[in-house]
């Protein structure tokens, strides 16, 4: 059940909205519905763009698989691997420019750790399977537990016990377990791509952005950030969540984010 403190999208006043200067959104199963992004959420990116609004989506999806996205969204920017990596395609160009938080030596001398832990959750805990998009990542790893494959929530905790123990970082998102090597997060690396992109200090203009997610792995965000958006499929993690947004929209994944765009946007016309 959502608590009570958490007010529906529909309560929250216009005028708060006409002051915000940028969105920060999850992806999976907030701009997906059932994997893919619908025209819909286009759409709502693109007039979120061209309203002044940049949207940069931070996901825990891996670099291979956030180039297209990308090149092929009004997105200003996708931060992927739990804020490892920034793909940013500029205005006018053809291709998408890559860019890191680690420089390379320390990104190699961690995919050996990678490998190995990998290596021990396939073979220590009944029914782990990496994720399917493994093969595009270059500074974390997945397990998939409810993306093609289903984890029981004790096989789950196991694994992120097992990464733990190896000293990595983890994270649960609706669809993986992610771990990595490094201090970086969701809120790190959204904070270093506003600075490279926009540069503006998020830390210090927190009020004026907004985020949007649905599960576990966007609490950190949820309680960064005074706007802060779930939409209506977060209910799934009800039993899991520690950290709740302030606002959960009517409707679910893709079209709960058309339903804040829109909000946005009425708001910006006022």
């Amino acid at each position: 059940m959502i608590p009570l403190s958490v007010a529906p999208w529909s309560r929250c006043e216009p005028r708060r909205l006409a002051g915000v200067r940028g969105v920060l959104t999850d992806i999976d199963d907030t701009l997906t519905t059932e994997g893919a992004i619908p025209m819909g959420v286009v759409a709502a990116l693109a007039a979120l763009r061209e309203s002044g609004l940049p949207v940069i989506a931070v996901t825990g999806r891996p670099m291979g698989w956030s180039r297209a996205l990308a090149e092929q969204t009004p997105l200003a920017a996708v931060v992927a691997e739990n804020g490892a990596v920034a793909l940013v395609r500029e205005a006018g160009a053809d291709a998408v420019r890559v860019e890191y938080v680690d420089p390379e030596p320390v990104r190699r001398a961690n995919a050996e750790r990678l490998r190995a832990v990998a290596a021990r959750i396939v073979a220590e805990i009944s029914e782990a399977t990496l994720s399917q998009d493994s093969f595009g990542r270059v500074t974390d790893i997945a397990v998939d537990h409810a993306e093609f494959n289903h984890l029981a929530p004790a096989r789950i905790a196991d694994v992120v016990a097992l990464m733990k123990s190896e000293g990595m970082n983890t994270t649960v998102s609706s669809i993986h377990v992610n771990g990595w090597f490094g201090a970086h997060s969701k809120l790190s690396g959204a904070t270093w791509i506003v600075r490279r992109l926009l540069g503006l200090d998020l830390a210090a203009e927190r009020d004026k952005w907004l985020y949007v997610g649905d599960s576990t792995n966007d609490e950190l965000m949820f309680a960064s950030f005074p706007l802060s958006v779930g939409v209506a499929n977060i209910a799934d993690f009800a039993d899991r969540l520690r950290q709740w947004p302030a606002y959960v929209t009517s409707l679910d994944r893709g079209r709960g984010f058309v339903e804040v765009a829109e909000a946005l946007l009425a708001a910006r016309d006022a």
